[in-house]
Parts: C-alpha cells; sequence; structure tokens
C-alpha cells in the first residue's frame, strides 16, 4: 500500500493486492486476489452522494441503501488516475486504461480505455495485449484463450 493511499474500513483486500499511492478505497469496494491499482486511481460507492448531516438527506445513510458495492476480480488492472463508478464488476485479468471513467462492467481479460471507458481490445494474463481473431494466442506467454460469453477464457488443454 503506498503512501497517502486510503482504505476505508468496510471495504475488502485479497491476497497479494498493489495499491499504489493516493488510491481511494471505500467502504463497499471488494479486490479480489494481484489486483493492481495505479496511482491516482479513485472508487466510488454512492451513485446519488448527498451531504449525510443535511436534514433533508440524512435518512438515506442511515440504512446504507445508498451503498453500492463494486467487484475487482483476480487479477484485474487498474492504471493511473482511473476512476471506478459504484456498481460495476471489473473481470478477471481485465485492464482499464489510465484515467479512464468506469461506468460499466467490463469482462474477463477486456481492455478498456477512455471517459467513459470503452473496449479497444483484450489483454492476456501476463498484461500483453491479444491479437484479434479467432484463434487468440499471446504473443509474450504464448498463452491460448477462446470466446466464454462477452468475455475470454483460457483455452482448454
Amino acid at each position: 500500500i503506498g503512501d497517502h493511499a486510503f482504505i476505508e474500513s468496510g471495504a475488502v483486500l485479497g491476497d497479494g493486492v498493489t495499491i499504489k499511492n493516493g488510491v481511494l478505497v471505500w467502504e463497499g469496494v471488494t479486490l479480489e486476489n494481484f489486483v493492481f491499482v495505479g496511482p491516482a486511481a479513485v472508487f466510488t460507492n454512492d451513485l446519488f452522494p448527498r451531504a449525510p448531516r443535511n436534514p433533508v438527506a440524512s435518512a438515506r445513510y442511515h440504512d446504507k441503501s445508498w451503498l453500492k458495492p463494486t467487484l475487482v476480480k483476480e487479477g484485474a488492472t487498474i492504471g493511473a488516475s482511473a476512476t471506478i463508478v459504484c456498481g460495476v464488476t471489473l473481470g478477471r485479468y481485465s485492464m482499464v486504461g489510465a484515467g479512464a471513467v468506469v461506468l460499466k462492467d467490463i469482462p474477463d481479460f477486456r481492455l478498456v480505455v477512455g471517459n467513459p471507458a470503452r473496449p479497444i481490445g483484450w489483454v492476456c494474463m501476463c498484461g500483453e495485449r491479444l491479437p484479434e481473431g479467432k484463434a487468440i494466442r499471446c504473443k509474450r506467454c504464448g498463452r491460448a484463450y477462446t470466446a466464454a460469453g462477452t468475455g475470454l477464457a483460457p483455452a482448454e488443454g
């Protein structure tokens, strides 16, 4: 965990997680094993925030119904200064580019960039960008992948 990072009680961090400097991880965020969170990345946990001491809005904060959980699955990478809006799931070994704003779920092994984040390709477990096509094999490590639902999965055998 880097300098000036803040991890609120109620956040869950798995084994081998890397949190770089200036990252904010709030209650309701779960980072599974081996997730990497780059410098100054930010998570949210409330889609419609209001000051909890404001008498007009305070009632909604008593039962935590405002809390929208976020799940970052095993091996995912979040680039520097990315914002992850609450209520989304980042798939296994997915990669979020620096400065991206994630508003929707990201499938396993998907590479997204921009504001709002949009898919531009696929990434291997080793982090290498994968070639397009039906028979997908990583040029760096040789792992093979097949289409699986909206994402990719390691090929059998």
